[in-house]
C-alpha cells in the first residue's frame, strides 16, 4: 500500500472516530452502535467490569474482551493500542494495581481527550493516554510487559508495521493479548474499499493466516489466532451475513526471552512461518 493510500485510510478512520467520540455518529456497519443493549456482556465483560469504569468509557467499540486473555499481574506495564474512551485500559489498570502502569495510545485527538477526562473522573493515577499512531508508537523500546488491543488493528492500513512496533516495545518474554476482526474468506470488493466498511471494522480485516504470518515475521513466538465462540453472533449484529467473510478472534503471541532468541535465531523459516 502506498504512503498516500495509507494516510488516506487513516484520515477516514480518524475523522470517523472523532465524530464517534463526540456522539455525532454511531459506528455502523460494524464494531459498535448496532449491537444489542447488552453488547458488552456478549463480548465477555462482567457486570462488575462495567461498574468499575467511569461513565463514558464503555463506548461499545470492541469485538471481544482482551482483558480475559491477558492474565495481567500486579506491577506489570500494559499498552493498549487504540484505547478509545479507555474502557479496556481502566480494567487493566485495576488488574495491575498501583505498582503497575497502563498506557493507552490512540491516533484521534478527541478520543485521547475523552479518555483523559474519564481518567480524571475516577482519579486514575496509574493510567495515561498518549496521542499517536499504532504504526509509530510513542513508547520506548522494551518497556512493556503486555500489549492489548480491541478491534483496532484491522483498521490499520499497515498491519505489519503495527506488529513490528509491538515487538519493539515489548520486553523479552512480553506478550500480546488482542481481540480483533480477521477475514476467514476473501472480502467482497464493495466492502473492502467502502469507507464506512473500513471504519466499521469489516473492510480492512486481514486473512487469519496472514495475521499469523505477520506476527511470525515481526519475530513473535507461540502465535495463536482463534475464532471467538460467539463470533458469528457478534459480527452478524453489525451487518447481516458478515460472518461469511469475517470473524471476531483472539490473537495471542509472545516475544521470546533474549536467550531463546539467541538460541533459535530469527524466525521466518517455513517451520515457524506458515
Amino acid at each position: 500500500m502506498s504512503n498516500a493510500t495509507a494516510d488516506e485510510t487513516r484520515t477516514v478512520v480518524r475523522d470517523h472516530y472523532a465524530k464517534v467520540s463526540k456522539g455525532e455518529v454511531g459506528c455502523a456497519p460494524g464494531c459498535c452502535g448496532t449491537m444489542p443493549a447488552d453488547q458488552s456482556r456478549m463480548l465477555g465483560y462482567s457486570a462488575d467490569d462495567l461498574k468499575s469504569v467511569p461513565d463514558g468509557a464503555d463506548m461499545g467499540l470492541g469485538c471481544g474482551n482482551p482483558n480475559a486473555i491477558a492474565s495481567l499481574r500486579p506491577g506489570e506495564t500494559v499498552l493498549d493500542l487504540g484505547a478509545g474512551g479507555g474502557f479496556d485500559a481502566f480494567l487493566a489498570a485495576r488488574a495491575v494495581g498501583p505498582t503497575g502502569k497502563v498506557i493507552g495510545v490512540d491516533m484521534t485527538p478527541d478520543m485521547v481527550s475523552l479518555a483523559r477526562n474519564n481518567a480524571r473522573k475516577v482519579n486514575a493515577t496509574n493510567v495515561e493516554f498518549r496521542l499517536g499512531e499504532i504504526e509509530h508508537l510513542p513508547v520506548a523500546d522494551g518497556t512493556v510487559d503486555v500489549i492489548m488491543s480491541n478491534c483496532v488493528i484491522n483498521l490499520s492500513p499497515e498491519k505489519q508495521a503495527v506488529f513490528n512496533e509491538a515487538f519493539r516495545v515489548l520486553r523479552a518474554g512480553g506478550r500480546l493479548a488482542i481481540s480483533d476482526v480477521v477475514a476467514i474468506a476473501p472480502i467482497p470488493e464493495e466492502l473492502r474499499t467502502q469507507a464506512a466498511s473500513i471504519a466499521g471494522c469489516i473492510g480492512g480485516a486481514a486473512l487469519l493466516d496472514d495475521v499469523k504470518r505477520m506476527l511470525f515475521q515481526a519475530g513473535f513466538k507461540s502465535v495463536e489466532v482463534n475464532v471467538a465462540p460467539r463470533s458469528a453472533e457478534i459480527v452478524d449484529s453489525w451487518l447481516e451475513g458478515a460472518s461469511k467473510y469475517i470473524a471476531s478472534a483472539t490473537i495471542e503471541a509472545r516475544r521470546g526471552t533474549e536467550k531463546a532468541i539467541a538460541d533459535d535465531g530469527p524466525c521466518c523459516a517455513p517451520s515457524c512461518c506458515p
